[in-house]
């Protein structure tokens, strides 16, 4: 009798060329969700707050945009964690790992959809920090397109950082869970403010019918993994509302906080 081949677990073994960046953008980020609009105003306090500090972020002149070099990890065709970091920096750097998401974010960068405005205008509302059209020319000559892998992001690196719903959602096991995140963290020299954004306790996901891992991960198990390595976090608990995205998590976890 045929033994059942066992569920893959590791990061390796899934086909992330398969993933479909159309889908995962329509049926993720078409409207602005309620918990999305709760992340981004949240993320985008916590870099302001961090940003008015003296010496941090390059003070309040990185606000015109002229300071910090940022990274986005795995964003895939999110472009919103990008967009959030943008008013600060002179550089936003998008990584991914996943060579249709690198194809996507080469056909889309030079001119950001008008499916990003209303993410915009919760970034910069009446303007403050630019108008959407001025937002556009930022991220074509500010975004920088990587392929790469969250495991081989070079150490200290960058001066500010994002990382949503990766971690979680690129295995089905705890220890390169783990390993993600502290490589994520590592990229960011020490003093940096980050925003990681997590699905929690998810079972995994599909996208266009391609089925893809996700490690069951609470509050608990992501302070204790980022209890070493970051200060002064705070992890904020966006319950599912009454029109989860999907099947197969309770709720969104956003934890920001500053390298050691």
């Amino acid at each position: 009798m045929d033994q059942m081949r066992a569920a893959p677990t590791r990061n390796s073994e899934y086909p992330w060329d398969a993933f479909d960046p159309f889908d995962y953008l329509v049926h993720n980020y078409s409207r602005l969700r309620a918990d999305d609009e709760e992340i981004l105003a949240l993320t985008q306090a916590w870099f302001a707050e961090h940003a008015g500090r003296p010496g941090a972020v390059n003070g309040a002149a990185a606000v015109n945009g002229s300071g910090a070099h940022g990274i986005d990890v795995g964003c895939g065709p999110n472009l919103y964690p990008g967009l959030a970091m943008l008013p600060l920096c002179r550089s936003v750097t998008l990584v991914d790992y996943s060579h249709s998401n690198i194809a996507w974010l080469r056909s889309h960068l030079a001119h950001c959809g008008e499916i990003w405005r209303p993410y915009w205008e919760r970034i910069s509302p009446q303007d403050c920090r630019g108008r959407f059209e001025q937002a556009r020319g930022w991220l074509a000559e500010r975004g920088r397109i990587q392929h790469g892998s969250v495991f081989d992001l070079p150490a200290q690196t960058w001066d500010l950082g994002t990382m949503f719903f990766v971690a979680e959602s690129i295995t089905a096991d705890y220890a390169e869970f783990d390993r993600a995140v502290s490589r994520f963290l590592r990229a960011l020299r020490p003093g940096a403010p980050f925003a990681a954004a997590f699905m929690e306790y998810s079972q995994g996901y599909e996208i266009a019918g391609v089925p893809f891992p996700a490690v069951g991960v609470g509050a608990t198990e992501l302070r204790d993994c980022l209890a070493d390595r970051a200060t002064e976090v705070r992890i904020h608990r966006i319950p599912t509302g009454a029109q989860p995205l999907r099947r197969g998590y309770s709720g969104m976890l956003l934890a920001l906080g500053i390298t050691t």
